[in-house]
């Protein structure tokens, strides 16, 4: 393992059940689900080296797949994220609700990394109706179909479909999971975020990992103690 993904990587689980090997060109179109939820740092890294490595030039095609951490975290069997009552305050709900929201109008898009930044590099609250309302509005959606969206009760349905279909037919524990074409899968914490050339190395190494090499189960870095 190359002195670069150590340092980029902090820890990687790899899933190949269904693996073949990944063969193709590094300039052939790569298709990947990414599970995420709004809430995890590593997403907001994850996202960035995706739309890097995009802006290289890169085909790389991304679907953005509804998973909540929330849900994972709970311990009230039969509870869930999408089915509690709307007057329960339930983190990271809100968020998913403003993405599909958008999807709804064909949006997806200009309100995904929009939502992250508010989270990760603004620090604001994403389960503040306000918060989501100006992000929401800077991005120009139709903000009275977008409230409408909101209080519709299906509005949770895709989380519901997401989260259920990563935990039972992919395994998914966390995000971001990483879900290629050809049944590769990887959660992949990146250890900072990286830009230019650097997050091209780092994406073609993760592939060759996640998507190609299907005798590598896991690789896990362990954290040094703290100096006394």
């Amino acid at each position: 393992m190359s002195g670069l993904i150590h340092a980029q990587l902090s820890g990687i689980r790899v899933s190949s059940t269904r693996v073949a090997v990944f063969g193709v060109a590094v300039a052939d179109p790569i298709k990947l689900d990414v599970y995420f939820d709004y809430q995890c740092p590593f997403v907001y890294r994850m996202a960035g080296l995706l739309d890097t490595v995009r802006r290289s030039g890169r085909e790389v095609e991304v679907g953005w797949r509804y998973f909540s951490l929330t849900q994972v975290n709970s311990k009230d069997d039969g509870w869930t994220v999408w089915g509690a009552p709307a007057s329960e305050s339930v983190r990271g709900r809100l968020a998913f609700a403003a993405a599909e929201a958008a999807r709804r109008q064909g949006r997806f898009a200009d309100l995904h990394q929009p939502l992250l930044e508010a989270r990760h590099r603004d620090r604001l609250d994403v389960d503040d109706p306000k918060v989501i309302q100006q992000v929401a509005t800077v991005a120009g959606l139709d903000m009275g179909r977008f409230h409408r969206d909101l209080a519709d009760s299906s509005i949770f349905d895709a989380l519901a479909r997401d989260h259920t279909q990563a935990v039972q037919q992919e395994g998914v524990f966390g995000t971001p999971t990483l879900v290629f074409a050809n049944g590769g899968s990887a959660y992949v914490r990146l250890a900072e975020g990286t830009d230019g050339d650097g997050a091209l190395k780092v994406f073609d190494q993760l592939v060759s990992v996640a998507a190609a090499e299907p005798r590598i189960l896991e690789i896990k870095r362990p954290r040094r103690p703290s100096p006394a």
